[in-house]
């Protein structure tokens, strides 16, 4: 079996330099985007809401949620930044939080592969709605690796945390 290392290195130059030129343009909209991301799941998946304490009890409007959009903020960036880092670490890193604690975060919430496909599905509609002057299918090819790469490295570590 591959390593995660090995893995890595099928992201291509090409792959990251789309990916760099993509990430550079939505930067600065971080905030935004992020929410519009987190959104998105929700519409294709209402049940994923409640996968997150905060939203559980709050009664107003998800886009108005005080706590959804630094949320999806830190995590939309944290996504990017891992894809863009790729190729130059050579294996997916994580600022801020370890793999370990995504990996038992995302285990004591129970989150399971569907939700990994509806958030791919929602980060792809998410860039190329962003940056619709640079998309391709190419583009589209070397976010889904990226993102690919990050979930086998969260699911490495889904377990409980000790």
């Amino acid at each position: 079996m591959n390593t995660l290392e090995e893995d890595c290195k099928d992201f291509t130059e090409e792959q990251e330099a789309l990916v760099v030129k993509s990430w550079n343009v939505m930067k600065k909209n971080a905030a935004e985007l992020g929410l519009k991301f987190f959104l998105k799941i929700f519409e294709i998946a209402p049940s994923a809401q409640k996968l997150f304490s905060f939203l559980k009890d709050s009664n107003v409007p998800l886009h108005q949620n005080p706590k959804l959009k630094p949320h999806a903020m830190s995590v939309f960036i944290m996504t990017c930044e891992s894809a863009v880092q790729l190729r130059k670490a050579g294996k997916v890193t994580v600022r801020e939080s370890s793999l370990k604690k995504l990996g038992a975060v995302h285990f004591k919430y129970g989150v399971v592969d569907e939700h990994f496909e509806v958030t791919k599905f929602a980060l792809l509609e998410t860039i190329k709605e962003a940056v619709p002057e640079l998309w391709s299918p190419e583009m589209k090819i070397a976010w889904g690796e990226a993102y690919d790469q990050l979930v086998v490295a969260i699911k490495t570590e889904m377990k409980p945390s000790s």
